[in-house]
């Protein structure tokens, strides 16, 4: 962005990202990120990684293990709810008048932004002891340090680490820069795919342990919106490694394939 250029190229951007509308419903410091366009973002060297669960089967006491429950959230009745009917697609393709940095800084600033405010609507339901680790699927993540020490945690401590090292990251100006003339450090692109990877997490954390809460607060639809804008995001970029996503690749499948045009769609209504 320079010279006279730069409001016009910034308008663009906040068209672009609004055209969406399905943000509409969410306020607070989400829906005001939104909207402000804001491109801030970046890290140090962090570690993050990723165990399967149990092998076998059935537990010892022949009950099935949670990877063979019934994933509720993959039910017609609920995979039907958006907030919105746009092609998300064309919402995260590089516009021509943009830097790529700045496109990725300012995406994941705003999934930031919508994915930490989505999980504070059920964090009253996200303890220690309903959460004991943090698991989606057949799958637990630990958290590794800055030393590369491995630590099982619970849920919402680990979307604690997660939520203050991204945020972190998008405000430090050397990583996610706001002022002209400063650039992206080489390691930007790397960091962004760091934060993608540690917000599916989240995101997948919510579907898995959180669906039946955020049902009944009548949040299916944004959530369901929010997961398939990114995932389009993150594979239009190659943000996070398929093999990290495949936990939830059946969800994927059908929200990011368009509905049929005569298909019945619910879309949220705010009240």
């Amino acid at each position: 962005m320079g010279g006279g250029c730069c409001g016009e190229v910034e308008a663009k951007n906040v068209c672009l990202i609004q055209r969406s509308g399905w943000f509409c419903g969410v306020k607070g410091a989400g829906a005001e990120r939104l909207s402000k366009f804001k491109l801030s973002q970046k890290s140090k060297k962090w570690w993050y990684g990723t165990e399967v669960l149990l092998k076998s089967k059935t537990k010892p006491n022949g009950k099935k293990t949670p990877a063979e429950e019934k994933k509720h959230y993959l039910e017609p009745e609920y995979t039907k709810v958006r907030v919105v009917d746009s092609d998300l697609k064309e919402l995260v393709v590089l516009p021509r008048e943009i830097d790529l940095n700045e496109w990725l800084a300012s995406n994941t600033t705003t999934f930031f932004n919508l994915i930490n405010l989505q999980y504070s609507t059920i964090s009253e339901f996200c303890t220690g002891d309903t959460c004991q680790s943090m698991t989606a699927c057949n799958t637990i993540y630990y958290w590794y340090d800055e030393k590369g020490k491995k630590s099982k945690c619970t849920a919402p401590q680990y979307v604690d680490f997660v939520m203050s090292l991204v945020q972190k990251l998008v405000t430090d100006e050397d990583i996610f820069p706001t002022k002209y003339g400063k650039e992206f450090p080489n390691s930007f692109e790397s960091l962004v795919k760091k934060i993608c990877r540690y917000l599916f997490h989240v995101l997948a954390h919510i579907y898995w342990a959180h669906f039946k809460e955020t049902v009944a607060l009548e949040l299916q639809g944004h959530l369901n919106t929010l997961y398939a804008h990114f995932i389009v995001f993150v594979r239009e970029f190659n943000l996070v490694d398929p093999k990290d996503m495949c936990v939830m690749d059946d969800l994927s499948e059908v929200l990011c394939t368009p509905l049929p045009p005569n298909a019945q769609q619910n879309h949220v209504t705010e009240r």
